[in-house]
C-alpha cells in the first residue's frame, strides 16, 4: 500500500497515458464496418448514400448502383457535394477497404454522422455475389 501512495503520480499518469491511447478506437466505435450482407440492409432500409472512394478507372470496371463517386485524393476538396447527407446513412467503399477507412475517417472530421465502411470493399461484395454496374 506505501508503495501506492509513493508513486500515485506516476500511476495516475500511466493510467492516464493508456486511456489516451485507447480514445481512438473508442471514438470511431465499433459500428464504423460492415459486411455485404449489413451494407444490403443499410442501403435498402436506411435509404444510404453509397460513396466510391476509388479511381475513375476502378469505378467504370463495376460499382454499386447509385452510387456516388469521388475519389479519395479528390474528397477533402469535394466535400461541399456530400454535405447535405450529413444527418444521413453513408456507405464508403474502394476495392478492399484501405481507401475507404481514410474516407470514414475524414468524413467523421467533418461532422458526418451515419458513416459506415463496407469491409472488404467491393471484393468482398462481389464474394457475396452481390451486382455491380458496369460504366
Amino acid at each position: 500500500m506505501d508503495f501506492f501512495v509513493k508513486n500515485a503520480l506516476w500511476i495516475g499518469l500511466a493510467i492516464g497515458s493508456g486511456i489516451m491511447l485507447l480514445l481512438p478506437a473508442i471514438k470511431r466505435g465499433a459500428g464504423t464496418s460492415v459486411n455485404a450482407s449489413d451494407a444490403v440492409l443499410l442501403i435498402n432500409r436506411s435509404h444510404a448514400v453509397v460513396l466510391d472512394v476509388r479511381d475513375d478507372a476502378e469505378f467504370a470496371a463495376g460499382h454499386i448502383a447509385d452510387a456516388k463517386h469521388i475519389p479519395l485524393a479528390q474528397l477533402p476538396d469535394r466535400l461541399k457535394e456530400l454535405t447535405r447527407f450529413k444527418d444521413k446513412p453513408m456507405l464508403v467503399y474502394c476495392e478492399s477497404g484501405a481507401r475507404a477507412g481514410k474516407a470514414v475517417s475524414l468524413l467523421a472530421k467533418h461532422e458526418f454522422k451515419q458513416v459506415q465502411q463496407l469491409q472488404g470493399g467491393v471484393k468482398a461484395w462481389q464474394d457475396a455475389k452481390l451486382p455491380l454496374v458496369k460504366g
